[in-house]
């Protein structure tokens, strides 16, 4: 535990890393950030340097010490703050799921739109956090890597389990236990964004592609494959097809997976790494077949046909969006309401229908078929048995091996 109170930089590598995210990758184009991505270069250029030149300072405290007096009895009302096109939407731009359960509690939420990416939201929310102070919001819902560096400094209260029945018993299995928060002791997921591969049968002459292998080495794909910018995917999916396992990576497993890729981009198997711009490609033709974003291929397969994706044999990379309550939020218990809320079947298939990603409520099937049956169908929302075996996350990494993994990334990309 000593490392929460180190004091934290981002290193250039890591920098870049971000740069890349906000510009072409999955922070960029997808659904929930259509409408926001016009904005996201600006915060790139203007806002990372900042970042990255001064250290977040050391938390010097405990969560204890942080923990607020709650006004949740008194005070009906809850600050969430979510990225855009990231919850139900209905008529008059009212989400329902919230309306609902202000009828039902009778708390308020003041819902935000306000997370344009997870570094920019960081470097807003990070003078109050390190000087104890409260942020203005009670719940927040960050990346999975994000949402470790605020645990690992204490700036995150830890959640009453007696107050998540629903959340506790629901959570679905895949999801329970993050290298990062282990038990969910701070942490309840809000997606799971997965990373596969798919293809465009015009574009192959109907074959179908179905490994990394295939991808790195298939000659009849030669200068026609798309690769990730984000590294975790990229280099994760490639692990796995080493029979490698990223949650226990090592440097030596790492260097492997780079020199491998290394070595298809060198041959010009590699068309060029990509941010979710692949999505143009693939449904051209141009890309015949790559590594992708779940959220992105749901959507493209209603517009076009051709597009397929699979499930390697040897697994998939999995990140998580996740909704933590910040040190000093005065409404804490009515946060931990609207998690539980968030768990019941009824009102995750609501959500669920709305964003396409992972859900990661059990039993929510039946509800999700109620309101589309194709969707409930779609192992991309709801993973069957099969899938969510072939799932994997990349474990945490120190700041020194992030550092050093993004850079050799970095060179391997041109980036």
């Amino acid at each position: 535990m000593e490392e929460r109170h180190e004091a934290e930089s981002l290193s250039p590598p890591q920098i870049a890393a971000i740069r890349r995210s906000l510009t072409s990758g999955r922070m960029a184009l997808t659904r929930r950030s259509l409408l926001r991505a016009g904005g996201a270069g600006a915060i790139a250029v203007g806002g990372l340097g900042a970042l990255g030149g001064c250290g977040i300072p050391p938390a010097g405290r405990t969560e204890v010490d942080n923990a607020s007096d709650d006004h949740s009895a008194e005070e009906k009302r809850i600050n969430f703050s979510n990225w855009t096109e990231y919850i139900d939407v209905g008529k008059g731009n009212r989400h329902p799921t919230l309306d609902e359960f202000h009828r039902r509690t009778g708390i308020k939420v003041k819902y935000t739109e306000d997370i344009n990416d997870n570094v920019e939201f960081f470097g807003k929310i990070k003078p109050q956090l390190a000087a104890g102070q409260d942020t203005g919001r009670d719940l927040i819902c960050v990346t999975d890597w994000l949402a470790a560096r605020m645990i690992r400094l204490g700036w995150i209260q830890p959640l009453d389990p007696a107050q998540l029945p629903h959340a506790f018993t629901n959570l679905a299995k895949s999801f329970r236990t993050p290298d990062w928060d282990p038990g969910r002791a701070h942490s309840y997921a809000w997606s799971g964004i997965p990373a596969v591969i798919a293809y465009n049968k015009k574009a192959t002459g109907g074959r179908k592609v179905t490994s990394v292998s295939q991808l790195l080495e298939d000659p009849k794909l030669k200068g026609r494959v798309g690769l990730l910018t984000e590294m975790r995917d990229t280099v994760g999916l490639t692990l796995l097809d080493m029979g490698k396992r990223p949650e226990t990576v090592t440097a030596d497993d790492y260097d492997a997976a780079i020199a491998r890729l290394q070595k298809a981009s060198d041959r010009g198997q590699v068309r060029r790494f990509t941010g979710n711009d692949y999505t143009g490609d693939l449904t051209k033709g141009d890309i015949a077949a790559c590594m992708a974003w779940a959220g992105d291929l749901i959507q493209l397969q209603a517009d076009n046909p051709e597009i397929e994706f699979t499930i390697p044999d040897a697994g998939y990379m999995t990140a998580t969006d996740n909704l933590l309550v910040p040190n000093k939020a005065r409404h804490k218990r009515n946060a931990e309401r609207l998690i539980d809320y968030f768990y019941e079947p009824k009102v995750a298939a609501k959500i669920a229908a709305y964003i396409n990603y992972v859900c990661p409520v059990d039993g929510v099937r039946e509800e999700l078929a109620k309101i589309d049956k194709a969707l409930a169908d779609n192992p991309l929302i709801l993973p069957d048995e099969e899938m969510v075996a072939k799932s994997h996350a990349f474990r945490s990494l120190s700041s020194k091996e992030e550092t050093a993994f993004e850079d050799k990334f970095a060179k391997l990309t041109g980036a």
